[in-house]
């Protein structure tokens, strides 16, 4: 069936891979893009484009309305260096500032501009990658409650993530807990930190993460919509891992040196909390809702054939 879906933030890393596929599978698309200039890359994607600020209620609206779509898509982020500058992972609530913002403000201006132009379904961003709740074991699953690190920095943005699942629920949509991305375009900045040895382990490096490739997550959210699905997925891939596990693998397809390690207690000096957490308890996340569910199949099912493909 092909339906006219509204990808809100289409020219992010994800709404990139996200609607060539979308075009592919014969659906009708509007991406939004916060510049004029992009315009021309949305339509060579396949798509209609349209300007629109998230954080503007008729903006939002009045672009919404005029797409007509069957579904609304949430991507909206503005975590790149053009709109949050450079990374600053000891203070996430800073980095993620306008991100918190459209994950909260710009969540609630969606779901209502879809309400009043009758649209049925909407799929939004979550995450899932370290974040799970730190007791029991290493992996969790969507019945599992996510770890929102109160009285740290990471706090903010970590609740924002739990706004959008309770107001997307509320509304009968569908959250795609997404796992830390790597594709083109998404771990640059990263690579080139294991590269300068300035991504270093810390303590033990036992803290678990979850991966995704980019095509895989955007696969995953091609099914949501056409299966117009609703409740929590874990858009993961097969092998949640530890960060002594990880972390070298990409060093290695990086052509870099192996990381160094630094004691937990400098670390939190020097980075926060929220890469403590991640490093030495982070708790990974299982796909088999999502791949039992949506019949989703990964292309890449572990990080470590697909740290080798994308830095070969």
């Amino acid at each position: 069936m092909v339906m006219r879906v509204f990808v809100a933030g289409g020219t992010g890393v994800l709404g990139r891979r996200l609607v060539p596929q979308l075009v592919a599978r014969g659906h009708q698309v509007t991406a939004t893009t916060t510049s004029a200039a992009k315009l021309g890359a949305i339509a060579r994607l396949g798509a209609d484009g349209a300007v629109m600020d998230g954080l503007d209620a008729a903006s939002v609206g009045e672009a919404v309305a005029k797409a007509r779509p069957d579904v609304v898509v949430h991507q909206m982020t503005a975590i790149s260096m053009v709109h949050a500058g450079k990374p600053d992972i000891k203070h996430p609530d800073r980095w993620f500032a306008l991100t918190n913002r459209l994950r909260t403000e710009g969540t609630d201006h969606l779901l209502a501009a879809a309400e009043a132009t009758g649209v049925s379904h909407v799929v939004a961003q979550g995450y899932a990658s370290w974040n799970g709740i730190r007791e029991g074991g290493w992996v969790k699953t969507e019945e599992d409650p996510l770890d929102t690190l109160e009285g740290t920095a990471a706090h903010r943005g970590l609740k924002a993530l739990g706004h959008v699942e309770d107001v997307v629920l509320a509304a009968g949509g569908a959250v795609l807990r997404y796992g830390a991305f790597y594709g083109p375009g998404a771990v640059d900045d990263q690579v080139e930190l294991v590269r300068r040895r300035q991504y270093p382990l810390v303590g033990r490096g036992t803290g678990y993460s979850s991966w995704v490739h980019l095509d895989d997550a955007a696969s995953a959210t091609v099914l949501a919509v056409e299966k117009k699905a609703r409740g929590v997925f874990n858009i993961v891939d097969d092998e949640p891992a530890p960060a002594n596990e990880w972390l070298p693998h990409l060093a290695a397809c990086a052509g870099a040196k192996r990381p160094m390690r630094v004691p937990v207690w400098l670390a939190r000096m020097l980075a926060g909390d929220q890469a403590v957490v991640m490093m030495t308890e982070g708790r990974g996340f299982s796909n088999a809702k999502a791949k039992r569910e949506l019949d989703w199949r990964l292309r890449f099912p572990s990080w470590r054939q697909g740290f080798e493909e994308e830095l070969a």
